[in-house]
């Protein structure tokens, strides 16, 4: 991921990724890899923005839910 953004010369990411499940909630393996990544973009200054996690119709958002 930090090499992608850096490639782009991004300043900000946002993540998402499906649960085939239909459960919209966040592992707590989601979690840690989201914490991981933003502490790993954040040494080269580039931003994480929300990640999303889909589920059939529904969404659900990092951020909203205070998880980032």
């Amino acid at each position: 991921m930090v090499k992608r953004a850096l490639h782009h010369n991004a300043a900000a990411v946002i993540f998402a990724h499906n649960h085939p499940s239909g459960v919209a909630e966040p592992s707590r393996a989601d979690e840690t890899l989201t914490a991981a990544l933003k502490q790993a973009l954040a040494l080269v200054d580039v931003r994480v923005l929300d990640h999303f996690v889909v589920a059939g119709d529904d969404a659900l958002s990092f951020t909203e839910r205070g998880l980032l």
